[in-house]
Formats: structure tokens, C-alpha cells, sequence
């Protein structure tokens, strides 16, 4: 499974971009405060530009995980990972083992037990759901991985079903 960047910024950042470059051209010798916003909003324009444009690849698959975005490039196998996690605020982390590379940036921790871990996915930045993405990962990484996302108010840890529906 392939998943794709989220471009949903993209409009936004441009139209910071062009106004505040607009901004600037009318301000001309007007007031400088006008003229640092401006310059201001064109600055996080550009910068949420960039952050949109930047490479990134991810893919699930039996083999396991290649990734490429800011911080973090590789082909990954499962077994590289003691356990893989989706917490709460849509982060696949995964725990390293013993067949990871050294270097890889330890930035996270696993939601159910704290274990250090590498953050390999931030589902707020794709297009696919947390649900298709937690199915692409039980269905290839097993049971190395847990959706450690909160469950509803009465629902069965296991199996994630309200217990008074099943009662």
C-alpha cells in the first residue's frame, strides 16, 4: 500500500505567499510595521511551501516499510522492529531491534509500555485514513504491530466492541 502525501496546505501557503508578496509591493515606503507582517507572512508561506514540496515516499508491504520524508530514509523489515505502534496523536512508531541500523533517530516512545522509539509515519500528513493505514500494517506487519489509539467509552480492548451490545 502506497501512501500519499497530503496536500491539503498547499492552497494556503501559496495564497500567504501572493498576498503578503502583494502586501509589500502596495506598502511600498508605508509603515513599517505593515511592511514586517507582510514579510512575516510571506516567510511562513514559504516555509509551509517547502514543507508541502518536500520528498516523501512511504510503502507498506509484506517485505516491510520504505520511507522517505525530512528526518528518516530507508527500506525497513518488519523483523527490524520489536513493535509497531499507532498512537494516539496518528504516529506509526515502531521500536527498534536488533537488525535496525544504528543512527536512526530515537524521537518517540511506544504508547502501551514507554520503550524508546523511531517515529516512521505521521498520519496527519497523508491522504489515507488511520483505519486503511492500521489494516495495511495488521495485514503485513502481524503482531509486532498495536493500534494503541484510544477506543471508544465501553469498548473491549481485544476486539474493540462495545461489551453491553455484545452482552
Amino acid at each position: 500500500m502506497e501512501l500519499h502525501r497530503n496536500r491539503g496546505v498547499l492552497p494556503l501557503a501559496l495564497v500567504c505567499v501572493a498576498g503578503g508578496v502583494m502586501v509589500l509591493a502596495v506598502a511600498g515606503d508605508g509603515p513599517v510595521l505593515r511592511m514586517l507582517v507582510a514579510l512575516g507572512i510571506v516567510v511562513i508561506g514559504v516555509k509551509v511551501l517547502v514543507g508541502a514540496l518536500r520528498p516523501f515516499r512511504c510503502v507498506l508491504g509484506a517485505e516491510g516499510l520504505e520511507v522517505r520524508r525530512p528526518g528518516l530514509r530507508g527500506t525497513y523489515r518488519w523483523e527490524q522492529f520489536v513493535a509497531l505502534a499507532l498512537d494516539d496523536a496518528g504516529r506509526l512508531v515502531g521500536v527498534p531491534g536488533a537488525g535496525l541500523p544504528p543512527g536512526l533517530p530515537v524521537t518517540a516512545r511506544h504508547p502501551r509500555d514507554g520503550r524508546p522509539a523511531v517515529e516512521l509515519l505521521d498520519l496527519r500528513q497523508v491522504r489515507e485514513s488511520p483505519d486503511e493505514v492500521t489494516a495495511a500494517l495488521t495485514r503485513y506487519a502481524g503482531d509486532r504491530f498495536t493500534d494503541a489509539r484510544t477506543r471508544p467509552a465501553g469498548a473491549d480492548d481485544e476486539t474493540g466492541t462495545d461489551r453491553e451490545a455484545t452482552a
